[in-house]
């Protein structure tokens, strides 16, 4: 089980925060990330679907959703997942459309959701990690989540945002699970060891990311050292999110069992 030190996560969350650049509009009477910080704990966050516009730092809005289970949260943390949408073309509703495989891929976990959308730019981009390490800091500090239980998962062009995420920040994510994706593992032609945990899900028929691609990659890390499942979908698309579910509720059950 892994430990997450959210001293470093803040001074991440920090350095990224002053070194995002702003729009063409004058921020909002010079905002900071403790006004962040005290409007996301002024929400009115309640069991199930909330959306939420949350105004950042640099003068524009998040736009997310969290869902929250119906549990008794007495003495209760419960596991937070970070899901990444597909690419949107910005559209401002993308984020509103992952629940019918994410929410009944991971419901036995009772975990809260959180579903940001990515804008117009790419979840690997310098703004995206501010946005995911900041609700990640958010939630930690404000929800009942357990810091040590903290997934980041995705499909397709989120499958990609998985991998970096996970990759590149591994004290933060105790795992990642890609989903449709096609991410290089590689460096100038050498493998690079991914420390996260991975179970990444592909489908066989994936007409967009070829199978025997993503593949090589995944070998490629694991031949590096990497902790990684990789699970075949036998004769799904990449068209087909929603019929992914039993292959997510397996990796559910993965990060119960050999993860967490």
């Amino acid at each position: 089980m892994k430990t997450v030190n959210f001293t470093i996560l803040l001074f991440i969350v920090s350095i990224l925060f002053s070194c995002t650049n702003t729009d063409d509009s004058t921020p909002v009477a010079n905002r900071t990330y403790d006004d962040v910080r005290q409007d996301f704990q002024n929400l009115n966050i309640s069991t199930g679907t909330n959306d939420v516009s949350l105004l950042n730092t640099s003068n524009f809005f998040w736009d997310f959703r969290v869902t929250m289970p119906d549990v008794d949260f007495t003495n209760n943390k419960r596991p937070l997942i970070i899901a990444l949408h597909g690419f949107s073309g910005d559209n401002t509703d993308a984020h509103k459309n992952t629940s019918c495989y994410i929410e009944f891929g991971y419901a036995s976990l009772d975990a809260i959701i959180i579903s940001p959308n990515a804008g117009s730019f790419i979840w690997e981009s310098q703004v995206n990690q501010v946005q995911i390490l900041s609700l990640v800091d958010l939630a930690v500090t404000y929800l009942p989540v357990d810091p040590e239980k903290i997934v980041v998962t995705g499909y397709s062009a989120g499958g990609n945002g998985s991998w970096f995420s996970g990759e590149t920040q591994p004290n933060v994510f105790s795992a990642a699970i890609p989903i449709a994706s096609s991410y290089n593992t590689n460096t100038n032609g050498q493998a690079r060891l991914i420390e996260t945990p991975m179970y990444v899900i592909h489908g066989e028929e994936d007409e967009l990311f070829p199978l025997d691609l993503t593949q090589t990659w995944v070998n490629d890390a694991i031949n590096a050292g990497g902790d990684i499942t990789f699970v075949v979908a036998p004769g799904l698309t990449h068209t087909q999110p929603c019929d992914y579910v039993s292959y997510i509720q397996e990796a559910a059950n993965w990060l119960v069992n050999e993860v967490w």
